[in-house]
């Protein structure tokens, strides 16, 4: 099953069933593409994966969330052709994940973050500025910078988009009644909560040929009293698929509450976070779905395959560390990997930083992949927040974040 090719709806074939999900690479330069970011998704494209899926490009300067995020102008479209040549080389299908911040926006990257409503994020003073409420102007705005960004993907030779619709970003904080406490057409209800996210699909959709995939990228829940539950994550699946979504990727969790992070221990068993919630997923929808996370073992990827709970394979970490993976299996020669616990062993310095640490550490292994070198497995937590405090000063602790 592993290696059985996968045909989407509109055609496009997929020649596997490993799906790289999104990784926060930080390898933009001035917020514009840069060849160490061509290099990085070259490397993968040659490692057998049959689709990858970038980190996040924002669709305008307003929508950062991090310093170094990518923002796809026109004028950077030699350099998007150059990075689509990479990532679908070797029959591989390269689609962008297309995404704004909102409010999940450090006080360094944006003074005045925006969302749905003025809510601040709970226990962020420190790092991020309380948000404005977003006018209705503003919003339908942002609806079309989605959509020119997928069709500038397209004419860069991409395979698709993803619409990021989970972690507490922008789209995410629109279907949250925590977060959207809006009265008008954009606030209420559940269908004027999703409508945010349904006039940005459609909107991509008029602007792009029918051979262009078009994704989504959705929570569960956001494991958030008041927040964005799994009743709700359902619906919003079913309405998306009867529009005519691509595909579905589920995740969970947002900077408040990161499940994303975490798993039960019997989940962790299993080897993949959301197993449990793909199920109820299939019983609304036939989209092609991926869940991501925890895969580790070559068994638990062709038994998550057999049980027909899911189509694709989402691994992201360890292509970080082996970006080769899917080649070694086919090659027989994959061991499963063991992802090292990056930690310093100082209690108090773990519990502060211990998941920015990690992901700055994963971050730092593309970057050498990016630079034509071989990732190091050996680097330590230590050397990490080091190098981050160089770099960025207390303030770079902050700015990482789940994708």
């Amino acid at each position: 099953m592993l290696f059985n090719t996968f045909t989407f709806k509109n055609g496009t074939v997929a020649k596997n069933r490993f799906f790289k999900s999104a990784m926060e690479e930080q390898l933009g330069q001035r917020n514009r593409i840069s060849g160490e970011l061509i290099k990085l998704y070259d490397t993968w494209a040659k490692g057998g994966t049959g689709v990858l899926l970038t980190g996040n490009v924002m669709v305008s300067k307003q929508g950062k969330g991090s310093p170094k995020d990518v923002v796809l102008e026109p004028s950077d479209l030699a350099m998007a052709k150059a990075w689509a040549i990479a990532g679908t080389q070797n029959d591989t299908l390269l689609i962008m994940q297309i995404n704004h911040a909102g409010k999940q926006s450090p006080k360094s990257v944006n003074k005045e973050p925006v969302s749905p409503s003025a809510v601040p994020l709970k226990g962020m003073d420190s790092f991020m500025n309380p948000p404005r409420a977003l006018t209705e102007p503003e919003i339908l705005q942002i609806i079309q910078d989605f959509a020119t960004t997928a069709e500038l993907a397209e004419q860069a030779g991409f395979s698709g988009v993803q619409i990021h619709g989970a972690h507490g970003y922008l789209i995410s904080q629109f279907l949250s009644p925590h977060h959207n406490r809006r009265e008008d057409q954009w606030g209420g209800s559940l269908e004027n909560r999703m409508r945010f996210l349904v006039e940005i699909f459609q909107a991509i959709k008029a602007k792009v040929s029918k051979q262009f995939l078009v994704g989504l990228k959705l929570n569960s829940a956001d494991f958030q009293k008041g927040g964005f539950d799994e009743n709700d994550s359902v619906q919003v699946i079913a309405k998306m698929s009867e529009l005519g979504i691509d595909f579905i990727e589920v995740s969970g969790g947002n900077y408040e509450s990161p499940a994303m992070m975490q798993a039960k221990d019997s989940t962790k068993k299993r080897e993949a976070f959301f197993l449990d919630y793909a199920k109820k997923v299939r019983a609304v929808s036939d989209v092609p779905l991926i869940v991501t996370g925890g895969f580790r073992s070559e068994s638990a990827m062709k038994d998550a395959l057999d049980s027909g709970e899911l189509d694709f394979i989402g691994i992201a970490r360890p292509l970080a560390i082996m970006p080769d993976l899917p080649n070694q299996i086919a090659q027989g020669k994959y061991q499963t990997l063991q992802t090292p616990p990056i930690k310093t062993g100082v209690q108090r310095v773990d519990k502060m930083f211990g998941s920015v640490l990690e992901m700055e550490w994963y971050m730092m292994q593309m970057g050498l992949i990016g630079r034509g070198k071989k990732p190091n497995a050996k680097l330590t937590a230590w050397q990490v927040l080091a190098q981050v405090l160089i770099a960025n000063g207390k303030a770079g602790l902050s700015t990482g974040r789940a994708k």
